[in-house]
């Protein structure tokens, strides 16, 4: 058996935002206890899970859908060709190279549209995965959700033209 890529990916769609908004919540509940508490987590899967909310942010936002099977496994949203504004991938297939996918992607796109450097604002969990990218942290913050606060971390990378001085 010859393996195939591990997902295949395709422009998000409007009708999409149900199982976007699943995926979300299942990664917060299952991939992110052992960096949040449990009130955080609710806090940040109700926010997650706000379907309306969530389908007027993506319409804003170059948003790419991985899939396995034609069924969605994963997501990544572009706001202003410049924030990786969202990046979750299903519990069920965490680690297997979705969420690497999804960013190689969206990094290429970024960096053809002009962009010299993304940031993302990684959640502890994230973190890892967005350093062995090479993305660099600049600073930390707190965000409030629901009545708590949730830290995360500004990072950037570099997508663009080598600087020409290095």
């Amino acid at each position: 058996m010859t393996e195939g890529p591990t997902a295949a990916l395709r422009p998000a769609l409007p009708g999409d935002t149900p199982v976007l908004a699943a995926i979300a919540q299942a990664a917060i509940f299952e991939l992110t206890g052992d960096d949040y508490d449990e009130d955080q987590q609710e806090a940040w899967a109700a926010a997650a899970g706000d379907e309306e909310a969530l389908a007027a942010r993506l319409a804003d936002q170059l948003t790419l859908v991985a899939t396995r099977g034609g069924i969605p496994v994963g997501f990544i949203a572009l706001a202003d060709n410049r924030l990786v504004d969202q990046l979750y991938v299903h519990p069920d297939v965490a680690g297997e190279g979705v969420g690497a996918l999804l960013c190689d992607a969206i990094e290429r796109l970024a960096a053809a549209r002009g962009a010299k450097s993304l940031t993302v604002d990684a959640s502890d969990t994230a973190l890892g995965f967005f350093q062995k990218r090479g993305y660099v942290p600049k600073h930390r913050n707190t965000v409030p959700r629901g009545g708590v606060w949730l830290g995360n971390t500004t990072m950037e990378k570099n997508v663009g033209e080598p600087d020409p001085i290095h």
